[in-house]
């Protein structure tokens, strides 16, 4: 059994207000995907796309914090926000879905795309392919604040969290980080530059991850308040739709001129 290292999830306390390493973790992602998405728009010489960078950026920052914390709310938790509507907003609680999240990145650059007259498929092949390396440092955000934690465990590498009683646990967090950041993007990045129909790279990207989160959801723990839904998880369920949105993108997609 390993033991969990007790890091104070907040780096820095000034007063009431605090700079948290799960906060932090967001910042990463976002600036190292805003580097990548450059990177790729000046090696495309896409000079239409790279005129709107900026606002499409800060679009999808709001989106993704708007669907992640309204997926919670309405996958989640429902019930709870349901009888506590004041809470809803109150994002320093904790409380943000990926699905949700993904959700409203995809809803806000279709209306961003649609308004600017940008190729929505194009576009979000250039992003997607950046999400995993945002996801693996929001799991290590998740692992320093001690959160979504696996099911009991007695392999080698096993940890007692503090909110996860007295048992070891799975330290699912950091699996998640392995194949949904790590290994995820190694895949997408390597397959971004083979010639393929635009949307295709979404289409892998729903796939890839509706496969590798079904996957660690067997090691991590239900949410408290909903458990398992028949022999499944919330999360489970989820990516499977996931994963069948993705093969009925590649299906609409793959006749599509190969750019």
């Amino acid at each position: 059994m390993l033991t969990f290292p007790q890091i104070d999830p907040a780096i820095v306390k000034i007063g009431p207000m605090q700079i948290r390493w799960y906060g932090l973790m967001y910042v990463v992602g976002f600036i190292i995907s805003y580097v990548l998405v450059q990177r790729q728009i000046k090696k495309n010489h896409d000079s239409n796309l790279a005129n709107h960078l900026e606002n499409l950026n800060v679009t999808l920052m709001l989106s993704l914090i708007l669907g992640g914390r309204l997926g919670y709310v309405l996958f989640y938790n429902l019930t709870y926000y349901l009888k506590n509507p004041a809470e809803i907003l109150a994002t320093w609680q904790g409380g943000m879905s990926f699905h949700g999240a993904l959700l409203g990145v995809i809803c806000g650059g279709v209306w961003f795309c649609s308004t600017r007259k940008l190729d929505f498929w194009k576009t979000a092949d250039i992003y997607v392919v950046t999400i995993p390396l945002g996801l693996g440092f929001g799991r290590i955000g998740n692992f320093i604040n001690g959160e979504l934690y696996g099911r009991e465990s007695n392999m080698p590498w096993a940890m007692i969290f503090p909110g996860g009683g007295p048992n070891p646990r799975h330290p699912s967090q950091l699996y998640e980080f392995l194949l949904e950041g790590i290994f995820l993007f190694m895949i997408l990045w390597k397959a971004k530059d083979r010639p393929h129909p635009s949307g295709f790279m979404l289409s892998f990207f729903l796939i890839g991850y509706g496969i590798v989160r079904s996957i660690v959801e067997n090691f991590r723990e239900p949410d408290a308040q909903i458990g398992f839904i028949g022999v499944f998880t919330m999360g489970q369920i989820l990516s499977v739709t996931m994963i069948v949105a993705g093969i009925i993108i590649f299906s609409l997609r793959r006749n599509q001129a190969i750019s």
